[in-house]
């Protein structure tokens, strides 16, 4: 299939430009490189991880340590990724792309697979934002039904009610089914994003699974003879947990109602430009805590990362500033809403997918 065009827009394109030199004039007037708190939580981060890691399995005699440390690397693992993965996969961390590539090997030690993620991220979802068929972040598959458009079927039509019982069970899916899925099923959305995947790649996604569960649960049972129970439950509360956090940050910036959804005609065309379509399907959290900043990687201000993906999150208050201001002076779309009533804004979203009120409404205009 052709991938999709965006709207050349003249416009448009004159407005992001304009934008483009507000931000980078911006950027260029403040002092010294900020960029260091990233390579310092590179190394930081991970080794939090890997110690919280080995402080479980120096206290396998002591249950309430071991649950405790796992559960605390369920959370550095979406801190992981949010502060380093995520920089890495845009090159943003170090000048040269090699040492990037080897951040990224950080993924396939914690669970996931560097490679398809990587593709994931860049090819589909940064290219084409909550658009059926191409990002991969709305394709459609399992019991909830994000993009919404086609009719809710089977346990769909209920997701409103039991969403917070698969939510938890985001990142089982990802490592057990989404992996293989993408790297296998040529009829998943990644698969149209790229070239034929190496051969030596689907390899590595087998072996560095297999490592993964190796230190995370065979080291515990059969080296160290902990209970099977203890290793086991200790590993799922640490993705269960992953996972809680990981939807609490990531649905909120795109997966709500009153973004949009944008679907191609008969010739692959998409509605909007470039520009507009990024914020019309993206919306940021307002928070200015330096919490934020510092440990959740101000991934709250999602639209001038959208806009800016070579600029680190670091930046990203000073560029949302310049963003917010722009699109009021031009009437844009921009949108920013508290965290709960973003999450309220995806419960809506849900809940009209399951009952086709979209649909409904539509036809009713």
């Amino acid at each position: 299939m052709e991938k999709p065009v965006y709207n050349k827009i003249r416009d448009d394109t004159l407005l992001f430009n304009s934008l483009r030199a507000n931000v980078n004039s911006r950027i260029s007037s403040i002092k010294g490189d900020r960029d260091w708190v990233i390579k310092f939580k590179t190394f930081l981060l991970p080794a939090l991880y890997f110690g919280a890691y080995l402080i479980a399995i120096f206290n396998i005699n002591n249950s309430g340590i071991y649950i405790a440390s796992f559960a605390f690397m369920g959370i550095l693992v979406v801190l992981i990724y949010l502060n380093v993965i995520h920089e890495a996969a845009h090159n943003n961390i170090f000048r040269t792309k090699k040492y990037n590539k080897w951040v990224l090997k950080l993924f396939d030690l914690i669970g996931a697979n560097s490679f398809i993620w990587e593709r994931r991220h860049i090819l589909s979802h940064h290219s084409f934002p909550n658009v059926d068929g191409w990002d991969t972040d709305v394709e459609q598959s399992g019991p909830i039904k994000i993009y919404p458009y086609g009719e809710a079927k089977g346990l769909q039509k209920y997701q409103h009610r039991f969403f917070f019982l698969v939510y938890p069970l985001y990142l089982f899916n990802w490592m057990f089914i989404r992996d293989f899925r993408d790297f296998f099923d040529r009829n998943r959305v990644i698969q149209k994003t790229q070239a034929k995947i190496p051969d030596k790649e689907k390899l590595k996604l087998i072996l560095y699974k297999l490592f993964y569960f190796f230190y995370q649960i065979g080291i515990p049972i059969f080296i160290l003879e902990a209970s099977w129970r203890l290793a086991i439950g200790a590993w799922f509360l640490q993705i269960i947990v992953a996972s809680c956090f990981a939807l609490l940050v990531l649905l909120p910036v795109h997966a709500v109602e009153h973004n949009k959804f944008p679907s191609v005609d008969e010739k692959g065309n998409l509605p909007y430009s470039w520009f507009r379509h990024q914020l019309e399907v993206t919306n940021d959290l307002s928070n200015h805590n330096k919490f934020i900043r510092y440990v959740l990687g101000n991934f709250n201000y999602h639209v001038a990362h959208h806009l800016f993906p070579n600029y680190t999150y670091e930046y990203y208050d000073e560029i949302t500033d310049e963003i917010r201001k722009f699109a009021a002076g031009y009437y844009l779309n921009y949108k920013q809403y508290p965290i709960f009533t973003a999450l309220k804004k995806h419960y809506n979203l849900l809940k009209s997918n399951a009952l086709n009120i979209d649909e409904v409404m539509e036809e009713s205009m």
